[in-house]
């Protein structure tokens, strides 16, 4: 049985987030989530504009508390990145000179080997408006720049982290296609159960006349059991099925007053006895 969030492990390790003096507070709280989403928990500040405590931060950091209590806060990029041994910086405009730049598939892969072997890593965000400057950017070891449309490639920052921040996880799982949870195991229905469908469907059918004219009866039973028999119906799906068939069965439409087809319910015809 699967457990709830406060008994499921908490994932709280990784590079440090640096957001370059932040402008609002509820941006920092979206990058605080997004950073609990996948597993990363040390998020520092420079010089954010509204100051430190945020309530805005706080509010829109969506239960994340443990990123939002340990928040470090410094007045300078230098000092926030002092105790660092690798950093990267995030931008999507293009630079000249000797940084490498990476993909962040590449980026988070090096930030894992690095991390694994005891090195403290960073990742550098900037400004909500415009970014980095370049003199920021010289601080980091290497560039690492996301694969977005050129003609509009400015994300908001809490998009920028929640990207890196996936690829960072991604990084450390052994299947990429593994899941947090699958759909619960069913039992594939046997086909006496398919059979017993057959017979009540049939049944409700026959009793409304629906195989109609009776010479195509034949047909149209056949054509009923390829529609039922196409799929591997699960026990659980019969006995949904079955569940219906027999709600049907047991009450009768209720027709609105005065519509078309309850007067036509109500004329008497020549199939009355039929029924």
């Amino acid at each position: 049985m699967s457990g709830t969030n406060s008994e499921r492990e908490l994932l709280a390790e990784g590079p440090v987030i640096i957001l370059v003096e932040p402008q609002m507070g509820e941006n920092i709280g979206m990058v605080a989530r997004a950073m609990a989403n996948f597993g990363l928990a040390e998020l520092r500040l420079v010089n954010p504009r509204d100051g430190w405590p945020n309530d805005k931060a706080q509010a829109a950091a969506s239960n994340a508390n443990h990123v939002i209590e340990g928040t470090r806060v410094f007045a300078t990029l230098e000092e926030a990145i002092a105790d660092l041994n690798f950093v990267y910086a995030t931008t999507a405009r293009e630079r000249y000179g000797y940084k490498p730049v990476r993909s962040p598939v590449v980026a988070a892969e090096t930030l894992r080997v690095k991390f694994a072997a005891g090195e403290g890593v960073g990742i550098l965000f900037g400004r909500e408006r415009w970014g980095l400057t370049n003199e920021e950017v010289a601080l980091a070891d290497e560039i690492v720049t996301f694969p977005v449309n050129p003609a509009f490639a400015s994300l908001n920052i809490a998009q920028a982290v929640l990207l890196m921040s996936y690829e960072w996880m991604k990084s450390g799982m052994e299947d990429l296609s593994a899941t947090a949870f699958a759909a619960n195991r069913q039992r594939p229905s046997t086909k006496e159960q398919l059979f017993g469908l057959f017979d009540q469907v049939e049944e409700a059918l026959e009793s409304r006349n629906y195989f109609h004219p009776v010479e195509k009866k034949p047909k149209m039973i056949d054509n009923l059991r390829a529609v039922f028999s196409r799929q591997a119906f699960t026990e659980q799906e019969i006995s949904v099925l079955r569940g219906v068939i027999s709600s049907l069965d047991r009450f009768p439409r209720k027709l609105p007053r005065g519509s078309r087809t309850a007067a036509i319910k109500e004329k008497p015809s020549d199939d009355s006895a039929d029924d």
